[in-house]
């Protein structure tokens, strides 16, 4: 609330605020998807603007503030953000430095280590597997909960879907939670029973308050010891080190330029030619024929590999050669090495971390065009490896419906907005239809990671819910689903099992919400040409691009991919990669006011 009600030229005063803007504001579901280097105080807008116009920042603020500020207090981003600011405003703290006995130097190393969407990943995955994530998990959970009016209509199914899936997860007997918050827990179990809005509240208040301090001062201090350890073990930071030791020393440090110099005038890059009619949809088959494209390659690179490893036994070659997400890359290579086995006795389809395996003979082409199906949605997370020289030619023509389903994963990451335009337009049915693919996609990782906290109850609450909500029979009238993919849903999710019809399920929504998201998009451009470029057309005729093009569109394709990523990892549906000297490259590589964790990817894969 306190975000939303500040204005946006001030919020972006702040590095780590601007951070997270920038992850949440690159995600793919948006049109307009512009990225701000605090450093200059430049934006750079994609799509362009027609190079004779001079849009005015003020007129650019206004307009994030109104469209895009609202869904981003609404995003996990956002409830990252702010625990990521109460971590740091411990650690500047007079009772930090009084509990933990720490001088100047260790203050600003933890800070450079934790700041921004990157740094908030890295914590995550540091405490992953331990009390810590689920402290951590509680806490956001918590969070979005208060922030909710359960009197209000509109609110009320997700927030008795956050109170179950708190019951089922870390208000059980035996959860770390439970265990750490003893006292105040116990009169929560108490309050279940009072009517007293507020009374449940407040206990949920303080235990929350509770869980925060003990990840400040438990679980902080030891990401801090690890963080100070893998600096000085890992050659890419010993930049970074060097520093530390020189704050540490006491010698003679010149601070960087802070919030009392002057801040540099913001100002939006102008566009260098005209790219043509004003059309995020345009733009974004652009950069998903890049992405389709690398794919396809990937896929006939993988093949060609796998194929010398079978004719050249010994060590798997490097990954390197392909520059692939290192989840999809073992997914992949489980396909492969799985015949298929018609034995019943087979454990469930559940692939590793990220991926999932079919080992069972598959019946129909149906089912053949699910696993299918499926290989794309792993492939579609693999990183383009082609240099700029050899880039795809953009020769087939890609329609709405083959990029939605990534812009679908980055709204669920984004606050919904597709949501919010279909309920504008009196959409109920699309609107159940969208919140059924986001459910469908949530339920993924939970059923697939079997060493998430609680993960049996969880998928079990979940997918009864899923049914509860959408599949019996007076929901399902409603759906304009195939009857044979209702049925198949409802077979497998009442048990809380995977089931590969869920892809068929999600693939038969997109086709219903695709011209519905063209719409979006539309109405996503007037309204910014609305306040960047009153009176302008957004179908004036075509002129040709820039011969630079289809580098930015490189470019552009991969910095949305990344975004993406990272807001899943936070989000919860993609699961946190381990700490890896990845982390420690990015860390060296991260600089919050030259484009932070979004720049520090793309520059460690460019």
């Amino acid at each position: 609330a306190s975000i939303a009600s500040t204005d946006m030229g001030l919020l972006l005063q702040d590095d780590v605020f601007a951070d997270f803007f920038n992850t949440f504001l690159n995600l793919p579901v948006f049109g307009q998807t512009p990225l701000y280097i605090s450093g200059t105080g430049r934006w750079y807008l994609w799509p362009e603007l027609p190079s004779h116009l001079d849009p005015s920042p003020a007129a650019l603020l206004a307009w994030l503030e109104k469209h895009r500020l609202p869904h981003f207090c609404k995003s996990s981003l956002c409830l990252h953000l702010v625990l990521c600011q109460k971590l740091l405003g411990f650690t500047r703290s007079g009772e930090a430095a009084e509990l933990l006995n720490w001088q100047s130097a260790d203050q600003w190393l933890l800070e450079r280590c934790i700041s921004g969407s990157h740094g908030m990943r890295h914590f995550c995955a540091f405490v992953r597997g331990t009390a810590g994530e689920e402290l951590i998990d509680f806490w956001l959970i918590t969070e979005r909960l208060l922030g909710l009016d359960e009197s209000d209509g509109s609110q009320r199914d997700l927030f008795l879907s956050l109170v179950h899936r708190l019951r089922a997860t870390h208000l059980r007997e035996g959860s770390s939670v439970i265990t750490l918050c003893t006292t105040i827990a116990g009169s929560l179990l108490k309050a279940r029973h009072i009517q007293s809005i507020s009374t449940r509240r407040d206990i949920l208040s303080k235990m929350q308050e509770q869980a925060l301090f003990l990840i400040q001062s438990y679980w902080l201090p030891k990401f801090f010891v690890h963080c100070k350890m893998g600096v000085e073990e890992e050659e890419s930071c010993q930049p970074l080190l060097q520093e530390y030791q020189e704050r540490l020393s006491g010698a003679c440090w010149q601070e960087p330029p802070g919030l009392s110099e002057p801040l540099p005038t913001m100002h939006i890059k102008r566009s260098q030619g005209m790219p043509g009619p004003y059309c995020s949809q345009k733009a974004k088959a652009e950069i998903w024929a890049l992405v389709k494209e690398g794919r396809d390659t990937q896929e006939l690179k993988m093949a060609t590999f796998q194929e010398k490893r079978e004719k050249q036994p010994g060590p798997a070659g490097s990954t390197e050669e392909f520059c692939l997400d290192k989840d999809a890359l073992g997914s992949i290579h489980q396909q492969s090495e799985h015949p298929a086995n018609t034995s019943s006795a087979n454990p469930p389809p559940f692939g590793g971390r990220g991926g999932v395996t079919f080992p069972g003979r598959l019946q129909s082409s149906a089912e053949q065009d699910l696993e299918n199906h499926c290989k794309e949605k792993v492939l579609s997370d693999l990183f383009l490896s082609a240099s700029l020289a050899r880039l795809p030619s953009l020769k087939k023509p890609v329609k709405t419906l083959d990029f939605l389903p990534w812009a679908l994963r980055g709204e669920a990451c984004a606050g919904r907005p597709f949501r919010e335009f279909l309920q504008r337009q009196n959409r109920p049915m699309e609107t159940h239809l969208l919140d059924l693919w986001h459910d469908l996609e949530e339920f993924l990782p939970v059923v697939l990671d079997s060493n998430r906290e609680n993960s049996f109850f969880l998928r079990h609450l979940m997918g009864e819910r899923i049914c509860k909500t959408y599949l019996e029979e007076d929901s399902t009238e409603k759906l304009p689903l195939e009857t044979r993919t209702l049925v198949s849903l409802w077979n497998h999710l009442i048990c809380g099992e995977f089931s590969p019809w869920i892809f068929t399920a999600q693939k038969e929504i997109c086709k219903v919400l695709c011209s519905l998201y063209e719409e979006f998009l539309a109405d996503d451009d007037r309204t910014f040409l609305q306040f960047m470029a009153p009176g302008m057309d957004v179908t004036m005729p075509e002129v040709p691009g820039r011969a630079a093009a289809r580098r930015e569109h490189f470019h552009l394709s991969q910095r949305m991919n990344q975004s993406l990523k990272l807001s899943q990892a936070l989000h919860g549906t993609r699961s946190l990669e381990g700490v890896s000297s990845k982390l420690w490259h990015l860390l060296a590589a991260r600089d919050l006011q030259k484009g932070g964790s979004i720049q520090a990817e793309m520059e460690l894969l460019l």
